[in-house]
């Protein structure tokens, strides 16, 4: 009898022997949702977590964090939530920096960019494009490379970071054109922008939705395969001449190794969700973002596909930190 009333007193999903964490996933969220941006504010990787963040907070009723750990091309904060307890209150932005092209560039990386991951979904896929302030004298791809090629090793072109996917792009802008310019690195987006603004560097290679339309920039070209809906007027490296220079700043949403599959199953449904939200829509749309839906486990091999990829992109450059 004292065993009937201990079964009748649980709960009955427990009961019925299913796991115990069905119970749980049904409830999460129950406190704020951290999400770290592994670069500072300002920049791209931000955008895109603050657009999904606030949809996936006002559809799941709490909030879902922002916060910035910088540092080693994303790695920094990649590492954290890698190391993090998986219950889904710890979730990092990945991004091509950080789970693509990282596993290439650094000799010792602290984590696996497929293994100490759970990877829920992607978000978005941007192009790239060289950009020059609206004072410079080059108007387009073909006098840049003169002006590189007129003054070798001393033409300056800057990226978010050391190992970033656009550290990547101009390798393999040098390589394609025969040029030799030099890179430089800052502590993500924001400062670069400045910087490029002030002339205090002489082009960068940054997100489409970095430059924009602002009047301060000049756009030169850009990494989509084809011209971009909304930036017709915009070509693109592979017309140029350049087909290497076909590639995507990609981002997702990925937890710390081991989140149960539901609750992974059930985050990957709310992104979907909010990507196809007509607020949300539009807000994509101007970035040049190329829409794509996929499941965890397609995300995940595509992450796996990535690392790949970058490792011959960087061993056929020759690429050193």
């Amino acid at each position: 009898m004292a065993q009937r009333r201990l079964f009748l007193g649980l709960p009955a999903a427990v009961a019925l022997g299913l796991p115990a964490f069905h119970l749980r996933a049904q409830a999460w969220p129950v406190r704020p949702v951290r999400v770290v941006v592994p670069f500072p504010p300002g920049g791209t990787t931000d955008f895109i977590a603050r657009l999904v963040s606030t949809r996936l907070g006002a559809v799941l009723g709490q909030n879902f964090v922002i916060e910035n750990r910088a540092g080693a091309g994303g790695t920094v904060g990649s590492d954290h939530v890698a190391k993090s307890a998986a219950d889904g209150y710890s979730l990092v932005v990945s991004n091509v920096a950080a789970h693509g092209v990282g596993p290439s560039i650094y000799k010792s990386m602290p984590y696996d960019s497929v293994r100490d991951f759970s990877h829920i979904a992607l978000m978005a896929e941007i192009p790239s494009v060289l950009v020059v302030r609206v004072e410079s004298p080059i108007r387009s791809l073909a006098e840049f490379i003169a002006a590189a090629k007129a003054r070798p090793g001393q033409m300056t072109v800057g990226s978010p970071g050391n190992g970033t996917s656009s550290h990547t792009k101009q390798e393999l802008l040098k390589r394609s054109a025969g040029i030799d310019t030099v890179h430089v690195p800052y502590r993500g987006s924001g400062p670069m922008m400045t910087d490029l603004a002030g002339g205090q560097v002489d082009a960068i290679i940054t997100t489409l939705v970095e430059a924009g339309r602002n009047p301060r920039y000049r756009l030169l070209a850009v990494t989509a395969g084809d011209r971009v809906p909304g930036w017709l007027d915009l070509p693109t490296f592979r017309e140029l001449g350049h087909p290497d220079l076909v590639a995507s700043t990609w981002f997702g949403l990925s937890g710390p190794a081991g989140m149960p599959s539901a609750l992974v199953d059930k985050l990957n449904a709310e992104v979907l969700a909010a990507l196809a939200h007509p607020e949300v829509v539009p807000r994509l749309i101007e970035t040049g973002s190329t829409p794509r839906r996929m499941s965890a486990a397609e995300y995940s091999a595509f992450v796996a596909s990535e690392v790949q990829r970058w490792a011959a992109v960087v061993k056929a450059a020759n690429i050193r930190l």
